[in-house]
């Protein structure tokens, strides 16, 4: 059986690492004061993977500060050997290798999966499926779950099982499954919306949106739908935050890897 996951996402934006809350974004401080806090190749044995997304946007939807966000994560990621995924306003399959030479084993898509299919594509085909990671942010209505994309602020036409369907069919590796209503509230997951995924349940997915304390990242990795939890709440893990969760997970038997 694989080992589960647990995942750490950062938020960069303006050469600042953020908190977010259903997708308003704070700053909280820059890369010497994540260093200061989060000492990541101290801590690299408490977490599965490292997601570092880049916010920023222009008008056009491109990211702005493209060479500061990399500089950055190089600082925070030196000494790190856990897998690093990066993300944020990727267009084009010539934005990777840079990524990739920054650290990243792995890349995030979100907007091109609705708006550049073929780049979407033309990356599953260069790099492999396992490199690309699909993030799905959505929300909870009335009539079931609505997925956004640009950064939260566009609504996706269609219904949530059929663009789920449709995502999976590019050839992606992963599923980022994020709640929008839950993010930052450290209320928990929304696990009803595992009632509504069987057109990914052939690809791991990572649920996202909610956690606040072990106990949240115990009830995701405790469904056999959830390959992977994740957690972006700088301050409900800072310190010993990471390494005390990913004890307390193994000391309920979660099947998680003994580093």
């Amino acid at each position: 059986m694989l080992k589960k996951r647990l995942i750490f996402t950062l938020l960069y934006s303006k050469g600042s690492f953020m908190l977010s809350r259903n997708f308003r974004l704070q700053r909280v401080g820059n890369a010497d004061w994540l260093n200061r806090n989060y000492n990541f190749s101290t801590i690299a044995t408490s977490i599965d993977e490292l997601i570092i997304l880049n916010t920023e946007r222009a008008d056009d939807g491109t990211p702005l500060s493209h060479q500061k966000f990399l500089s950055d994560v190089e600082k925070v990621t030196k000494g790190c050997f856990m897998p690093l995924a990066l993300g944020g306003g990727l267009t084009s399959v010539d934005q990777i290798p840079q990524l990739m030479q920054s650290g990243a084993d792995k890349i995030v898509v979100n907007t091109a999966l609705f708006r550049n299919a073929e780049f979407v594509r033309a990356a599953v085909a260069k790099y492999g499926s396992q490199c690309v990671v699909a993030s799905i942010d959505y929300r909870h209505s009335q009539d079931g779950f609505e997925i956004y994309t640009a950064c939260g602020s566009e609504r996706v036409e269609g219904e949530f099982t059929d663009l789920l369907a449709y995502v999976a069919d590019l050839g992606v590796g992963e599923i980022y499954l994020n709640s929008m209503d839950k993010d930052g509230t450290g209320q928990g997951y929304w696990m009803d919306v595992l009632d509504q995924i069987s057109a990914i349940e052939h690809l791991p997915v990572i649920m996202a949106g909610g956690a606040g304390n072990f106990e949240h990242l115990m009830e995701g990795l405790g469904s056999a739908n959830i390959d992977a939890v994740a957690t972006a709440n700088l301050f409900n893990f800072v310190g010993d935050g990471l390494p005390k969760a990913r004890e307390k997970l193994l000391a309920h038997d979660q099947n998680l890897a003994r580093w």
